[in-house]
């Protein structure tokens, strides 16, 4: 489907009458249109300023025309349309005027509106605030927005405004909101109620209702009184700049006397005299918006109670209850209780018991007035089923009468069949053929118990999205429980409504839009946020400088980068000059990219800018300059400052560096003196620094090099480390080099040794005790060791090296002696006894064996015993032993 426009362009042009003559000889007397955009577009704006309708008739078009003279018109029309819509955006609501005489002119339309009012109220607008600020949004960028379409409300579109929330809609908008409300309520119904009830609709925002009568089809201005009206831009979008005259609210005989405004009528200016709540003070002279008034004396007037007075100060309204407490009686008169006085009737929870009139029973009533009444069981009574009547004493009871009860039971079919009985009836259970709720299954069951089937409800819900699915249903679906959750308009929140047909409501939610400083905030309907432009702001930007200025110009509140700094630069330059140029410590600089283009059909880019500082320009002050020869100054004509630097000779400076051993090889230059009694050969802070290593002799034994550059005077100590090994060779140590080679046999002994045990071993297999040391170790072990008997039983502690050399020796003592004596004596008294043992051990097997030689038969043959009587050694060697080997473990 093409664009209006461009279906409008197609076929011949149809040009006022009189116009043909005259555009066909534009056609033929105009060349063919150029094929290049530029010159399309140039032929577009030449033609401007035809008709609407005043394309070209060519008579005869050439081949090569027809394809120019269709781009052409094409062209055309797209810039007839944005023209039209350029004008119709400039006469919107939500155009925005950065022209400071829009506001002067905006300012001027408020006054003028509010001139009647502020003349009633001696120029006092403190009440005006709310209806300023519905005036101000139909001024503002986008302030005034639709909430059905979520889009601008223009300057020239016909609106409507709701006289609940005063919020405005498109006319269009709210008659399609009007038509859909209605066609939803509506639609449930029956055919044979539809269009007899007058069922209302609401407003999209309050939800206050409107009639079906009151559904607007015309465009009103805001107090109603003109139709259509015309867009003057000297007064208020959609309003007919009449006075308003629409009655206050609430009600005080009095009309609104500003010009036809949007939003709520302000509170009435007038002046009345009227008297305060409780009539007491003299009338006086008040607004009529706040005539009733209070005097703040004691109320006076007597409360319900009838006893007391309202001690309030003069109020509005009834009076309150009466807060004082009283002693007070209960309805019976039995029991009293402190109360409030506003509440003297009141019920204690004790029975009657008063005698009734037969004077057997008591009344069973609680805390009652007036008299008890007559005996409930005094005159006819029925049977329980009802059917008989009999006349007894109150003491009887009343007997059954034997027919049948016949009372409908719970079913509401059936009658009870038993005979009259006291109490409830039975439930019914008669069987039946029962029908299920939806009426698809029929079951025979009981009476008295339900039948519901297990079948689903398939019919769709009143959201005409959902099934019911609720078991056995009677067809009778019950509302959609779900949640709509469908996104609103707004794009940021979602339908928190029951499921339903239709669109959803608007978004009721507001965002604030702020400036850059948050100081000016709009309220804009939800969703409007993304498209709305931050509202002008007239505070002054407070934005610290991006520059090295302590200040930045004044201007005012903004989004994004500051205007540059237009500010001199002022800085110090290495002359001692002012920088007297423009701040350029954000300067536009054309990005020089190294970007290739693919081939002569890819067009070329615009060049991208990137804010830098650059540096200051060359200092241009003139400047005296002398030329230097033979240590003399000769005058010429003044240069710039920033060449302006004297002259040299061409020849080797060759004054003595600070180093006392070179002199400076630049070329004839200009030096500082830094003081007047200095040698004037001596180097100066231009001159070149010696760059050369220091080549001054070492002192003996040091193999490093000073580590100094080429200097006056001696060198520094070395404070170099060696790495040596110690005298054991197992450790590494470092010694500073001075240390090393200004010691002498005694310190170099000392500073080698690493102060841990020497690791060697000595002959007689110990470790040697001394230190790191150099040469071989001493041959005298200090070492003790234990020197033992021969038998194992005294030990000595004795030096290593008295051993070695053969000096000591332990002999055995007459205790061990005689422990090797009797220790003898008990091996050979053990050998004894184990060679008796062993004979009679012999002898027994000896015997045995006889004994089963000798063929007596195996029932009666009896084990022998035989009995081995023990030696004196086998009974008391224990007693023995023990003793000895106690004193043998001791003596060791």
């Amino acid at each position: 489907m093409e664009a209006p426009w461009r279906q409008g362009g197609r076929g011949r042009g149809r040009g006022r009458p009189g116009d043909g003559l005259a555009a066909r000889a534009g056609a033929a007397a105009r060349p063919p249109a150029p094929r290049a955009r530029g010159g399309a577009r140039a032929a577009a704006a030449g033609t401007a300023d035809e008709g609407a309708s005043g394309e070209y008739r060519v008579l005869c078009p050439l081949p090569g025309e027809l394809s120019s003279l269709k781009k052409f018109d094409e062209i055309k029309k797209a810039n007839q349309a944005a023209a039209k819509k350029l004008v119709e955006d400039h006469l919107s609501s939500s155009s925005e005027d950065d022209d400071e005489d829009a506001e002067v002119k905006q300012g001027k339309i408020l006054d003028k509106t509010f001139t009647i009012y502020t003349s009633q109220t001696d120029g006092d607008a403190s009440e005006l605030e709310r209806t300023r600020q519905y005036m101000n949004e139909a001024f503002q960028s986008g302030a005034m927005t639709c909430l059905i379409c979520i889009a601008s409300v223009k300057r020239n579109q016909a609106v409507w405004s709701c006289c609940g929330c005063f919020c405005i809609f498109h006319l269009v908008c709210i008659q399609k909101w009007a038509k859909d409300s209605l066609f939803l309520v509506s639609s449930p119904l029956t055919d044979d109620d539809f269009g007899k009830k007058d069922y209302p609709w609401p407003c999209p925002k309050c939800r206050f209702e409107y009639k079906r009568s009151e559904t607007p089809s015309r465009y009103y201005c805001y107090c109603g009184k003109v139709e259509n009206p015309t867009v003057d831009p000297w007064l208020v979008p959609h309003s007919c700049g009449q006075i308003c005259e629409r009655e206050f609210k609430p009600s005080c005989g009095h009309k609104c006397l500003l010009l036809c405004h949007p939003g709520p009528c302000p509170p009435c200016p007038k002046m009345v005299t009227t008297t305060c709540h409780c009539k007491k003070a003299k009338p006086v002279p008040r607004r009529c918006s706040a005539k009733e008034w209070s005097c703040r004396l004691p109320c006076g007037r007597t409360l319900l109670c009838g006893q007391h007075t309202c001690e309030n100060p003069c109020h509005a309204g009834d009076c309150q209850p009466c807060p004082r407490v009283s002693k007070q009686r209960c309805i019976c008169g039995r029991q009293t209780a402190e109360r409030l006085c506003a509440s003297p009737q009141w019920q204690c929870d004790q029975v009657c018991r008063k005698r009734l009139p037969c004077g057997n029973h008591t009344c069973e009533q609680v805390c009652h007035a007036g008299p008890c009444g007559d005996c409930p069981r005094s005159g006819k009574r029925s049977c329980p089923c009802g059917k008989t009547k009999f006349t007894l004493p109150c003491t009887e009871d009343v007997p059954t009468c034997g027919d049948s009860c016949d009372k409908v039971l719970e079913c509401g079919i059936h009658k009870c069949s038993q005979r009259c009985h006291r109490g409830p009836c039975e439930i019914c259970r008669q069987e039946v053929e029962k029908q299920c709720r939806c009426g698809k299954h029929t079951k025979r069951m009981p009476c008295h118990k339900p039948y519901l089937c297990e079948t689903k409800c398939t019919k769709i819900r009143d959201c005409q999205k959902h099934q019911c699915r609720r078991k056995c249903c009677s067809g009778n679906c019950p509302p959609c429980d779900q949640v709509c959750g469908r996104t609103l308009g707004c794009r940021n929140h979602k339908c928190p409504s029951g499921c339903h047909r239709g669109s959803c409501n608007p978004c009721p939610e507001t965002v604030d839009v702020k400036c850059n400083c948050g100081t000016t905030v709009i309220k804009v309907p939800c969703g409007r946020e993304r498209t709305i432009k931050p509202p002008k702001c007239k505070q002054l930007c407070s934005r610290p400088p991006t520059c090295h200025h302590s200040t930045q110009e004044k201007h005012y509140c903004h989004f994004g980068r500051c205007p540059p700094c237009r500010q001199p630069c002022q800085k110090t330059l290495t002359c001692g000059h002012l920088c007297p140029v423009s701040c350029h410590d954000e300067a536009l600089v054309r990005q020089t990219g190294s970007h290739q283009s693919a081939g002569p059909w890819e067009q070329p880019s615009e060049p991208a800018f990137i804010q830098t500082a650059l540096p200051c320009p060359p200092c241009e002050v003139p400047i005296p300059v002398y030329v230097l020869k033979k240590e003399k100054k000769f005058y010429v004509s003044p240069l710039p400052c920033h060449s302006a630097n004297p002259y040299s000779c061409k020849r080797y400076c060759g004054r003595l560096l600070d180093c006392q051993n070179h002199t400076c090889m630049k070329e004839c230059h200009h030096v500082t003196k830094l003081n007047s009694s200095a040698h004037a050969k001596k180097a100066g802070p231009e001159c070149s620094q010696c760059e050369e290593e220091c080549t001054k002799p070492r002192p003996s034994g040091c193999p490093h090099r000073c580590v100094l550059p080429c200097h006056p005077g001696d060198c520094p100590s070395c404070l170099q480390m060696l790495k040596i090994k110690c005298h054991c060779k197992l450790s590494v140590l470092y010694v500073e080099c001075l240390k090393l080679t200004c010691a002498d046999l005694k310190e170099k002994e000392h500073l080698i040794s690493c102060k841990n045990q020497c690791p060697k071993e000595l002959p007689c297999g110990h470790r040697c005790k001394e230190i790191c040391h150099s040469g071989s170790c001493r041959l005298n072990c200090n070492q003790k060791v234990k020197l033992r008997c021969l038998c194992k039983r005294l030990k000595k502690e004795i030096q290593c090296s008295k051993i070695q050399e053969g000096q000591v020796s332990l002999e055995c003592d007459a205790l061990c002696k005689e422990m090797k004596r009797k220790a003898s004596e008990i091996k050979e008294a053990e050998a004894k006894a184990a060679i008796e043992e062993e004979k009679r051990r012999q002898q027994a097997e000896l015997e045995a064996f006889e004994n089963r030689l000798k063929g007596r038969r195996k029932n009666k043959r009896r084990k022998d015993e035989v009995e081995v009587e023990q030696s004196l050694w086998q009974k008391y060697k224990n007693f023995i032993m023990l003793p000895v080997f106690g004193v043998a473990v001791v003596m060791v």
